[in-house]
């Protein structure tokens, strides 16, 4: 049954492969049932959040995993939801009661929008549009992005008031444990053993749990330093979700619709690029682009977040999207939707068995996100420095600058400019296709606001 629905032998895999990657997937985003909660719970239920996170999660994924066979999972995306509750409850919408209520109306208006382009497969145009050598470069940066998350999530870098950024101290737990952790999942993957990746969370883990026993991991809760081991004391409480499912304000946004459509662009702009960015990067890894640089059933996968991003907002949580962390999964050999369904159930398994899935620490996921991230690195090498200058330097302004702004949304940004203006400089407007126009226009209008904004 497996193999008619997710056509396993068409793909080269097998279900053991598939699953494996599908655990592995999860547990390198598992921070998000943690992390959603705790930003979002500054304007709402924490534990409506939660419920909301994993359930949108699991749906979001399912519908990937059965509608477009890919092995890439979905959820609350990170920025999106610091957006939702920073900039836009506390900030523009401070003096609103219940602001979280505008902002889930926003999402869901975003869902639905996103669900029309999907159908009229504007998004699929989109990622179909881009330059193969651009494509690359994203690729190559969405690496050196998430290799970076896994730095600082490791304390491994940290911010410094003269040098902007420096090395932590190996002094610190976190630190050492991590680059233990990458060290065993490069060793596991010369020898070709299954699971190196997953392998290598657990093995972190548990020499983070040997470290607090010992003393030398110290949990400080004021500090944000949790214990690694699992906590059973606060059982179960699906309660929550009353206090955040279903919670719109249409009466304010009939009131102020100016502002509303403000608010609604900024999270259609961000999540549109983001998960461009994301779909790229991972099927380049996974070798699921054809032999143009395109991406089959494309318009399939922007609907499954379309749909999860107006679940999520129906249930209390901000916008899904697709996330880079699948890529941990497509390097444990995770090529269809059954990477993708297995990614699901842990979802919805966390739901009963949270305590343990929120319990591993940011240290060990750190080592697969660094390791990962070298694996999209190595897309570096199809860049074809010897092309076009647009699409060389485009390329490279995507990669350098998408992990040093902190988003994947960015680097393209920054890579469809450059790649645009100078293909125009230099006499060949006729190689800029009306789609690549399209998002250029879209991408000067977002600078504008951006500088619109800061005066």
């Amino acid at each position: 049954m497996l193999e008619k629905i997710f056509k396993l032998k068409e793909h080269g895999t097998d279900a053991k492969t598939e699953i494996v990657a599908g655990i592995t997937t999860f547990l390198a985003m598992a921070y998000i049932l943690a992390v959603n909660p705790n930003i979002l719970g500054n304007v709402m239920n924490p534990s409506g959040v939660f419920l909301a996170t994993a359930i949108a999660s699991a749906v979001a994924t399912f519908v990937m995993a059965f509608l477009a066979n890919y092995p890439i999972a979905l959820s609350a995306g990170m920025g999106l939801n610091a957006y939702f509750a920073f900039t836009v409850c506390l900030g523009e919408l401070s003096d609103v009661e219940n602001a979280f209520t505008i902002g889930l109306t926003a999402v869901l208006v975003e869902g639905i929008i996103f669900i029309i382009i999907s159908i009229f497969k504007f998004r699929e145009k989109i990622i179909n549009g881009i330059p193969t050598n651009l494509k690359y470069g994203i690729t190559t940066g969405i690496g050196l992005f998430i290799a970076l998350i896994g730095l600082v999530g490791a304390n491994i870098v940290v911010s410094d008031p003269s040098t902007t950024i420096a090395l932590g101290s190996f002094s610190s737990p976190t630190v050492v444990l991590a680059l233990v952790g990458f060290v065993i999942i490069a060793i596991l993957s010369h020898y070709n053993i299954k699971g190196s990746v997953l392998i290598g969370i657990l093995a972190t883990w548990i020499l983070g749990m040997i470290a607090e026993a010992c003393g030398w991991y110290q949990v400080n809760i004021d500090a944000g330093i949790y214990s690694v081991f699992p906590s059973f004391s606060n059982g179960l409480n699906l309660g929550g979700l009353g206090d955040t499912a279903f919670k719109f304000n249409f009466k304010w946004v009939g009131e102020h619709l100016i502002q509303f459509i403000a608010i609604v662009f900024s999270f259609l702009f961000v999540d549109l690029f983001d998960t461009v960015g994301t779909v790229v990067g991972v099927a380049d890894k996974a070798g699921l682009l054809d032999e143009k640089g395109e991406l089959p059933r494309a318009g399939k996968v922007f609907m499954a977040d379309a749909i999860g991003t107006t679940v999520g907002a129906c249930l209390g949580t901000s916008t899904v999207t697709s996330f880079v962390e699948s890529s941990a999964g497509v390097a444990e050999g995770g090529k269809t939707g059954l990477t993708a369904f297995t990614t699901g159930i842990m979802f919805i398994i966390a739901i009963v068995l949270s305590p343990i899935f929120l319990a591993i620490p940011s240290f060990a996921t750190a080592p697969a996100l660094i390791y990962v991230g070298m694996l999209m690195f190595s897309s570096a090498k199809k860049i074809n420095f010897e092309d076009d200058t647009a699409d060389t330097a485009s390329a490279y302004i995507a990669a350098l600058t998408m992990p040093l702004t902190y988003s994947i949304a960015n680097g393209i940004m920054f890579g469809v400019i450059s790649w645009v203006l100078i293909k125009l400089f230099t006499g060949k407007a006729k190689d800029v296709s009306p789609v690549m126009m399209v998002i250029f226009i879209l991408f000067v209008l977002r600078i504008v606001a951006l500088v619109t904004n800061f005066q």
